[in-house]
């Protein structure tokens, strides 16, 4: 049976890459956007990128130059490397997703985007998805975890079966994903929901009139989305989605 999403995620808004705010000292997936998350009550979503060694880290990019000036893939360096790069706007480096599980130690609800380490979204996936599980076993607290790559998906159920997992969706333009035309077209209106035991999506917000969206969220799907910069773009979201993921505004909480 698939594991439904907590409905705590569908309650607090969820701060995108954390709690950031570079002028603040709080680069995005930094331990410092994770605590101030956490002192503010927000749920939190982060990203997860595999080192050489097959460690997960809290990073967004494939390439460490635009968080770190480092230029590089953070696939070609060790986890020990990783922790010694700095961020910039920080004075730590990346973390591991070990540490982020230990400062939010299940204050608040984690979700958790695995990035594609296939590259065109195909089925060279495990390692990355082998070392998050190993690290969130004995984990207690709201966790969810996600992935544009429905084989990661897939691979997560297979590995941790009991924890909730979801599909990130979206309108799959082939300039701004870097996919062939091909793989957009098939992903756009998530065949893969059912087949990756799915019980959740995290849509596009502006795409959110899509009747893929509509269809799922008649049977009674949850509907998180990506990425909110505004309160305005907030409410017309929640038309549609059941919760944010939000960034350079604070959300408001729940009452």
């Amino acid at each position: 049976m698939t594991p439904a999403l907590p409905d705590v995620f569908l309650q607090v808004p969820l701060a995108h890459r954390a709690l950031h705010d570079k002028q603040d000292n709080r680069p995005e997936n930094s331990r410092a956007a994770i605590r101030a998350a956490v002192d503010a009550g927000y749920g939190i979503e982060i990203d997860l990128q595999r080192t050489s060694d097959n460690r997960a880290m809290v990073f967004h990019d494939y390439d460490m130059t635009r968080l770190t000036g480092q230029p590089g893939p953070i696939q070609l360096i060790t986890s020990v490397q990783a922790s010694g790069t700095t961020l910039l706007h920080a004075d730590d480096g990346i973390p591991t997703l070990d540490e982020v599980l230990h400062i939010v130690s299940g204050k608040v609800p984690l979700l958790i985007e695995f990035k594609d380490q296939d590259g065109a979204m195909g089925t060279s996936v495990g390692p990355l998805e082998q070392d998050a599980v190993r690290a969130l076993s004995g984990y207690d607290g709201p966790v969810a975890l996600m992935s544009f790559n429905p084989n990661s998906v897939a691979e997560l159920a297979r590995l941790a079966p009991h924890l909730p997992r979801g599909i990130v969706t979206g309108s799959y333009q082939p300039k701004v994903e870097l996919l062939p035309q091909s793989v957009c077209d098939h992903l756009r209106d998530i065949p893969d929901f059912d087949r990756v035991g799915a019980s959740f999506i995290s849509h596009e917000v502006e795409d959110l009139d899509r009747p893929r969206v509509a269809e799922l969220k008649a049977r009674g799907v949850p509907i998180l989305c990506w990425t909110v910069r505004s309160p305005e773009q907030e409410a017309e979201a929640r038309e549609v989605a059941n919760n944010v993921t939000f960034e350079g505004y604070l959300a408001a909480q729940p009452g």
